[in-house]
């Protein structure tokens, strides 16, 4: 497994990528994707901007729906790390378990369907073309 870096143990370049985590997210917390990614300092600083762009931006979609993005693509990469703490960023934008259940659903539907669409290598019809 790899050393999870805690804050009082990082190097400067690090603790300064954890304050923005912390200022952004507006709590303290500094989970563990962030302490193991921290080994590699240049990692965790184009991880932390990507995703920082990506989740909390501005744009057209909101924070709850980006949550649920996450959680299926997560889930249909079997990645428990990501289910688990998009997941709980979900819960705390609002989706309860009724909203989790037809996430899941749909992702596995479209699992279902992109693989008999892969499989019998259909052609794109020419109207939903762009």
């Amino acid at each position: 497994m790899t050393k999870l870096i805690e804050y009082e143990e990082a190097s400067d370049e690090v603790r300064a990528v954890y304050d923005d985590i912390r200022a952004t997210r507006q709590n303290d917390y500094i989970n563990n994707f962030w302490k193991a990614i921290a080994n590699h300092p240049p990692t965790l600083q184009r991880t932390w901007q990507a995703v920082k762009e990506v989740m909390s931006g501005p744009g057209e979609i909101d924070p709850l729906m980006r949550e649920l993005i996450y959680i299926a693509v997560s889930a249909t990469n079997g990645c428990e790390y990501c289910i688990a703490s998009h997941t709980a960023g979900a819960r705390a934008k609002g989706m309860n378990d009724t909203m989790f259940a037809e996430l899941m659903a749909i992702a596995a539907t479209a699992n279902m369907t992109n693989r008999l669409a892969n499989g019998y290598q259909i052609p794109v019809d020419e109207r939903f073309k762009t």
